[in-house]
């Protein structure tokens, strides 16, 4: 067998970084390249029906050993990585039996890992790490949920002592631009729930997430010549500056944490004649997100009557819902979880999702998704790592899911 740490060092050699901007899926060729390995590597350890989908999607299945009716269970992790920072010529390195104090990730750039800054680094102190160079981030999100599932399999398909149900497999590309489930094929997936292995911290499960949108908002000026600007210039970055500050700054990704809502500027450009701005919005619950959404054009009708009708225009965009709705009808999956991480020695924590995962949409799509924990940290720049040690666990917790299902039934 190969082990889970060699999968994953495989796995970030290919660059798999998603852009929302080419409108095709998956986005980037890199994803598609990793799917053709992937499903390749599945067919050489035995697993059946694997299938790469025309958008990308990776699928396969592990027959039931059993002459029992026992529950269909489906593994997801997604191959992209994310647009914020370079996914290419990763260069990890490794760090054996962590003392718990800093890691030079760069010496020429004076870069450091250090849990003055990230205090969550204790907990793994003793471990095995993974880090980067500081000039990409690593790509345990979610290259690390794809080798723990991989592993897992193996050793389900080399151990036939094991009794189990039908394991349903699946790879999906672009979850970091929010496309992930967009062509997920749930019926031919055909799993009665499924875990997208897709988390961080050692320990923690996760079954609610925020609901998701997103906002454009487009702002018109009138550009004159300054020398003779007076009442007839109209300047849309000094609109566009007036709306940020109607917005509630104690209510920003930096000001909130745990059930906290936010709006999120991502970016902004402009000039005189034309400013756009690109906000997501979060909230955990339905009227929360429902309020701020509206906000966002009451504020851009606030401006148009004071500039004039159509100075403001706001486009909002519905990315995904919180899945606590339609996981609770099922907690078993959650409640049988729980006891498999305990069961591996770690205490598990239930926790929010402050973002999303493959599984906000598919628990909408029939499909009830919560997610499990990779063992990464500090996802999305150069501060990214994950400890072995923790990739092992999620594996047996993985086991320990299936063998739950198979002997309960």
């Amino acid at each position: 067998m190969k082990d889970v740490k060699n999968r994953f060092l495989d796995y970030v050699k290919i660059n798999t970084k998603s852009d929302e901007t080419t409108r095709k899926t998956p986005s980037t060729d890199g994803q598609l390249e990793l799917g053709k390995i992937l499903a390749e590597e599945l067919k050489s350890i035995g697993v059946k029906d694997v299938t790469i989908s025309e958008f990308g999607y990776v699928y396969g299945v592990v027959p039931s050993n059993v002459d029992k009716k026992v529950p269909k269970i489906g593994f997801i992790a997604h191959m992209d990585t994310s647009p914020d920072m370079s996914g290419e010529n990763v260069k990890p390195q490794i760090v054996e039996n962590y003392d718990g104090g800093d890691i030079v990730l760069n010496k020429e750039l004076d870069l450091v890992l250090s849990p003055k800054t990230f205090e969550g680094m204790a907990r793994y102190k003793g471990h095995t790490l993974i880090t980067t160079d500081g000039t990409t981030l690593l790509g345990a999100d979610d290259k690390a949920g794809i080798a723990e599932i991989v592993t897992a399999v193996e050793y389900i398909i080399e151990h036939p002592e094991i009794k189990h149900g039908d394991i349903k497999i699946g790879f999906t590309p672009d979850e970091e631009i929010g496309e992930g489930a967009d062509h997920f094929d749930v019926k031919r997936f055909d799993a009665d729930f499924a875990y997208t292995v897709d988390g961080g911290t050692e320990g923690e499960l996760e079954y609610e997430n925020f609901n998701a949108g997103s906002a454009k908002i487009t702002i018109h000026g009138r550009n004159v010549h300054p020398g003779s600007a007076k009442d007839k210039m109209v300047n849309s970055m000094l609109i566009a500056n007036e709306y940020i500050s109607m917005l509630p700054e104690n209510e920003r990704p930096e000001t909130t944490e745990k059930y906290e809502g936010f709006y999120h500027l991502i970016d902004m450009k402009g000039e005189v004649e034309e400013t756009t701005l690109a906000y997501i919005i979060r909230d955990f619950f339905d009227d929360g997100y429902d309020a701020r959404m509206k906000n966002m054009q009451t504020i851009a009708d606030k401006l148009n009557a004071k500039y004039g009708e159509g100075t403001v225009q706001v486009e909002l965009k519905e990315q995904y819902r919180n899945m606590k709705s339609k996981v609770e009808p099922v907690m078993h999956i959650v409640d049988v979880a729980k006891k498999a991480i305990a069961d591996t020695g770690v205490t598990p924590t239930i926790v929010p999702i402050r973002g999303g995962t493959d599984g906000a949409k598919l628990s909408f799509m029939g499909l009830p998704t919560p997610n499990l924990f990779t063992g990464g940290e500090n996802f999305h720049g150069k501060f990214e790592y994950v400890s072995v040690d923790t990739m092992k666990k999620t594996v047996q917790v993985i086991l320990n899911i299936i063998k739950a299902y198979a002997e309960e039934n």
